[in-house]
């Protein structure tokens, strides 16, 4: 799930386009950080809440569409890295990187069902849940990081298609939250 095409990777390829590979590392922290704690939190018993109450589960689909969307939009008009219009850029920060992981339905699944096979059935469970949440930071680190290495070796080849490349990713960001609902 770490390396699958979706929000994070998709922001993690764009930023790394515009920004490179070490402006985008915080980012890619962020979502590994917050995926570990995902995994955790699922492991210490939140997936029963998210069964039970049903609700939450639609607040998270919903506040994260938007907050999606929102970097969708940030990314499809954000501007050449050689422009010189002096328009303020930035890559993603940890927070934002921590938030689309945190706000993504896709993340939440992926551990509810990674907790069920990998720690549930396994005993003593809370030692098998630090050893499944760390190799899940790993492990989306990993995946997020060839996401964001891959567009950074973009980054030269479409220079100057840079614009148009931003738009599409902004695009496929948002044509990933519409999926969310169909």
């Amino acid at each position: 799930g770490a390396a699958s095409p979706g929000p994070v990777n998709i922001i993690a390829t764009s930023s790394s386009v515009n920004f490179g590979f070490k402006r985008t590392l915080p980012h890619v922290l962020g979502a590994s950080a917050s995926y570990g704690l995902i995994v955790f939190l699922v492991g210490i018993g939140l997936n029963q809440v998210l069964l039970d109450v049903p609700m939450f589960s639609q607040w998270l689909k919903y506040v994260g569409a938007l907050f999606l969307l929102y970097m969708a939009y940030k990314i499809a008009t954000s501007k050449a890295s050689s422009d010189a219009s002096g328009a303020v850029t930035t890559a993603p920060s940890f927070l934002q990187g921590a938030l689309t992981q945190g706000l993504n339905p896709k993340a939440w699944l992926v551990s509810m069902s990674g907790v069920a096979v990998f720690v549930t059935p396994n005993t003593p469970a809370f030692t098998y849940l630090i050893i499944f949440t760390v190799l899940s930071f790993v492990v989306c680190f990993l995946g997020v990081s060839i996401w964001a290495v891959a567009g950074h070796m973009m980054g030269s080849l479409i220079s100057q298609y840079q614009i148009m490349f931003n738009r599409i990713m902004g695009l496929l960001l948002g044509l990933a939250v519409v999926s969310m609902f169909i």
